[in-house]
């Protein structure tokens, strides 16, 4: 068995141009979701794998036309703990091609690489497989395993990814998890707001718009009733557990300016966004029925019991229809986790510089391990133009995301605490 510094310092070797490389060909691979046609990216995936990891054990499960889920396993030198890379195949559309000023299906420019899934994730995916390759080179240093998991639908959140690979696949669950998602490598997530999509219909009686006395206005009615939802929500109390407001506050001078002023404000309320809204016909009629689409975020500290009787209270009129479209509560592990602690040091010793450890606005795949109680951190590389033309990832950014991985992993598999 080498020795375990010497094991180590071969995880931290920077191996960014072998990541980009793996990256470019599952960029090359389009999996646009929707429509989750995920077939030829997973075929990629496993190819990538087999040539960098020889002795992983790989299976495909195809849960559903065209989604595929891929797993790829690796033993240590015994028994032990479980360390689960995860990651997703699928990538939003790339839209519209000539607003892109730069091939959509990968190009590298001065360090940077392009291509829808460039940040989110295939460069995430290319860094874990690359963690998992030089883990395998010295598995006879770590106790336990290291699975790869690649989750074939999650850009539109459904079932057959992360979820179904927990419910059916054993050794898709495991004691903890490092997920590659778009993020920064200076800053660390260890948990995530919830998420609650509503939708509100209201209903009027029509009229001509001279004579709106004989009317009732059902955009009047779901503006009303809009403005009591938002007053109503800002009225719930946040109680959040102390080190998660503690983690929040330390990390803003490093997370806010990668992540915009007001974040921190932003991790500790629950936000509204009024994203579609529709009715009438024309501007001399009283519309009969409008309707409104609204995603209400939800802070760790945030009772659902609470948002729900606030909905309820301010949207308690017969002439009003509430649908619930998703919902997920706010999850996050201990930042005083050993997993975030482990994870944190790591990218402090690969980046050279502190480290945010923090909660993320955003959702993620994280959600499904940590809704069963398995400890899990989302670390990746920084997005730029993610979901837009031009997305890209900087090379040297998806080196230092493999590197982190691997050394988090192997940190927490020789870990002898209980």
């Amino acid at each position: 068995m080498p020795r375990a510094d010497a094991a180590r310092r071969t995880l931290a070797i920077d191996r960014a141009s072998e990541v980009a490389a793996i990256a470019r060909r599952l960029i090359a691979a389009a999996s646009p979701n929707p429509p989750g046609d995920i077939r030829a990216v997973a075929e990629v995936a496993v190819a990538c794998i087999r040539e960098t990891v020889p002795a992983a054990e790989i299976a495909q499960y195809e849960c559903a036309e065209g989604i595929v889920n891929v797993v790829a396993r690796v033993r240590g030198a015994g028994p032990g703990r479980r360390v689960i890379l995860n990651g997703h195949l699928d990538t939003y559309p790339v839209g519209e091609p000539s607003s892109w000023s730069v091939d959509p299906a990968g190009a590298t420019i001065d360090g940077r690489l392009y291509g829808r899934g460039a940040a989110d994730m295939k460069g995430g995916i290319a860094a874990s497989i690359v963690a998992l390759a030089g883990l395998a080179d010295v598995a006879d240093a770590w106790p336990g395993e290291v699975v790869l998991t690649l989750a074939g639908d999650e850009e539109t959140m459904g079932p057959l990814g992360t979820r179904w690979l927990l419910d059916t696949v054993p050794h898709a669950t495991g004691d903890a998890v490092i997920i590659g998602d778009a993020g920064s490598p200076r800053v660390l997530r260890f948990g995530e707001k919830g998420f609650l999509w509503i939708e509100v219909e209201a209903v009027g009686r029509p009229a001509h718009g001279a004579h709106v006395h004989l009317g009732d206005n059902a955009i009047d009615r779901l503006r009303r009733a809009l403005d009591r939802l938002g007053a109503a929500l800002a009225a719930v109390p946040v109680i959040a557990p102390a080190a998660v407001s503690e983690a929040i506050a330390r990390s803003r001078p490093i997370s806010e300016p990668l992540a915009g002023a007001g974040e921190a404000e932003t991790l500790g309320q629950i936000t509204v966004n009024l994203g579609r809204i529709e009715g009438g016909t024309s501007p001399n009629l009283v519309p009969s029925r409008a309707s409104a689409a609204l995603d209400i975020r939800l802070p760790v500290g945030v009772a659902a019991e609470a948002v729900e009787a606030a909905i309820r209270g301010a949207l308690d009129d017969p002439d009003l229809t509430v649908r619930v479209l998703r919902n997920f509560a706010p999850n996050h592990t201990d930042p005083n986790h050993r997993l975030v602690r482990f994870c944190a040091a790591a990218a402090g010793e690969v980046i050279g510089a502190p480290i945010a450890v923090n909660m993320r606005v955003g959702g993620s795949d994280a959600r499904w391990f940590r809704m069963r109680g398995i400890p899990t951190v989302v670390y990746g590389p920084t997005p730029h133009g993610m979901g837009g033309p031009d997305e890209f990832a900087t090379i040297a950014e998806l080196g230092q995301v493999a590197r982190v991985h691997a050394l988090t992993a192997f940190d927490f598999l020789r870990d002898t605490q209980p």
